[in-house]
């Protein structure tokens, strides 16, 4: 009688089972849960594997690197921004891009850790060019040209991400950040032991940098901005195109001064 040789697994050893599915939602999940946890050098596409419990190459099926994982996650966190809130133009234009700067402050202070990845690198998706149209169509209704609504809109960007950057780099530890009340009293705290005999203007106004990461400051400098940006041209000294004309002098040789 023929016997037919049977196979055992060796112990320990077991058949792979399915392949564990993914989507790109997960993976942005994953890798804005490590940023907030853990700040920017959390999120590394071998921690967003780890986090979402499959090996780093089934990452890059998705994306082909940490750079593209972070423009997906600043496109969604764009994309979070109510763009109700500034598109009414029934409204005071000044009224929108308040509401505007106010909504990308709550957003972006909420996760800490992805604030210094969208500064330091483009913002040239399709939610970051929505909003870019938005900030142009309120600054066309501000009464501005074309050419001064485009400089306008870089100048508010500058100054909304640049205030966020500055607000939450003020916070060294990873995690949320704490109420701003908080904030603010630890900043007093550290402010309060400024020795006045040599930085008796920085000692004077303790209680006031104390609240350079507030709402009210950033209410305040958002305020001047478009002030400033809205203010005839000829209240400035230079015109409006004063930019040009200082940009030309300063990159042609011919203007430079033997010293």
């Amino acid at each position: 009688m023929e016997t037919v040789e049977t196979r055992t697994e060796p112990a320990g050893r077991r058949r792979p089972g399915p392949r564990r599915a993914l989507t790109e939602d997960e993976i942005l999940d994953a890798a804005l849960s490590l940023l907030d946890d853990g700040g920017a050098h959390a999120a590394s596409i071998r921690g967003i594997a780890a986090k979402v419990g499959v090996a780093p190459n089934a990452v890059y099926t998705y994306f082909p690197d940490k750079a593209a994982v972070v423009k997906a996650l600043v496109e969604r966190l764009l994309g979070e921004v109510d763009h109700d809130v500034f598109a009414d133009r029934s409204r005071p234009w000044r009224d929108r891009v308040e509401a505007l700067a106010l909504d990308l402050r709550a957003h972006l202070s909420a996760h800490p850790g992805a604030v210094g990845l969208m500064v330091g690198g483009p913002m040239n998706g399709p939610h970051a060019l929505a909003l870019n149209e938005r900030l142009l169509e309120l600054f066309a209704d501000s009464g501005l040209d074309p050419t001064a609504a485009a400089r306008a809109t870089y100048l508010l960007i500058v100054y909304v991400f640049g205030s966020i950057a500055l607000e939450v780099a003020d916070q060294h530890e990873p995690g949320p950040l704490p109420p701003e009340p908080d904030r603010m009293a630890a900043r007093e705290r550290a402010f309060s032991v400024t020795p006045p005999d040599r930085f008796p203007r920085s000692a004077a106004a303790a209680s006031t940098m104390a609240g350079y990461i507030s709402t009210g400051q950033y209410l305040w400098g958002l305020r001047r901005v478009l002030d400033g940006i809205t203010a005839p041209a000829a209240a400035s000294p230079h015109g409006d195109g004063a930019g040009d004309s200082v940009v030309a002098e300063e990159v042609d040789p011919s203007n430079r001064q033997t010293r």
